[in-house]
């Protein structure tokens, strides 16, 4: 499915809206940096908000991978995923949304065979976009989530 840029537009800015009525609320909203990452001037790997964490999107990428499919991509993409929840205290099984950005429709059966290994049960609510390109050059899939913590 193809997700019109005004569309788009509209879930960012519903998803940021409820981050800065959260914020206004008073809410904590804590930066969840895993071991071995960092946070840049312009994004943090996850954050979360109450017993909620949202994860960046994160690519699957590897300068590493001489040969990427995208298969291989996605479920580096979810390892990373997996990462910002472990640090932030919670786990894949509790993923209750992503979005998946493809660059390629054509795609999108390899992508869901990886990604179905990460969500055996109970899949989290998803969409799936394909788009003209991803930030980093020749990347295949982006994938954001959030989750919820259990017992906060």
């Amino acid at each position: 499915m193809r997700l019109s840029v005004l569309a788009a537009a509209a879930l960012l800015v519903a998803s940021a809206s409820l981050a800065s009525s959260a914020a206004a609320q008073g809410v904590d909203r804590t930066p969840v940096i895993p071991e071995g990452q960092r946070a840049s001037p312009t994004l943090t790997p996850g954050i979360r908000v109450g017993n909620i964490v949202y994860a960046s999107g994160q690519l699957g990428n590897s300068r590493a991978d001489s040969a990427p499919t995208i298969q291989s991509e996605t479920r580096r993409a979810l390892e990373n995923t997996k990462r910002v929840f472990e640090a932030a205290g919670t786990t894949m099984a509790n993923t209750i949304r992503c979005t998946v950005f493809l660059v390629d429709v054509a795609d999108f059966r390899g992508m869901n065979e990886a990604y179905a290994s990460f969500f055996p049960d109970s899949p989290p609510a998803r969409s799936t976009v394909v788009v003209a390109a991803l930030v980093v050059p020749n990347a295949k899939v982006e994938i954001e989530c959030m989750a919820a913590i259990p017992g906060k």
